[in-house]
C-alpha cells in the first residue's frame, strides 16, 4: 500500500527526534493499535542509545496514526516516546 506523509507529519516527527524512513518502517513493520476517533496506529521501538534534552535513553518508541483513503496510507500525526519498553 502506498505511504503519503502528510507535511504536517513529518514536521512533527523531526521536531520530536524521529525522521521519515522512522516513520515508513513504523507503518511497514510496527505492532497495530488504535488511535481516537477511530483512527488507526502503528507503534515500533527503535534502539536510540543518545542523550536528548540532557538525559541517556536506551530506546525511542514511535506511534504513528493515519487513516486510509483509497488503498492509501495517510499520516495524520507521530509520537515518539523516550525510555526502556
Amino acid at each position: 500500500m502506498q505511504i503519503q506523509i502528510e507535511p504536517h507529519t513529518l514536521q512533527r516527527a523531526i521536531e520530536r527526534g524521529a525522521s521519515e524512513n522512522e516513520i515508513i518502517d513504523t507503518l511497514t513493520n510496527g505492532v497495530n493499535i488504535l488511535g481516537k476517533s477511530g483512527r488507526l496506529g502503528k507503534s515500533k521501538v527503535f534502539p536510540f542509545e543518545a542523550v536528548r534534552n540532557g538525559k541517556y535513553y536506551d530506546e525511542k518508541k514511535l506511534e504513528v496514526y493515519y487513516v486510509i483513503e483509497q488503498q492509501v496510507i495517510i499520516t495524520v500525526t507521530v509520537y515518539v516516546f523516550y525510555g526502556k519498553f
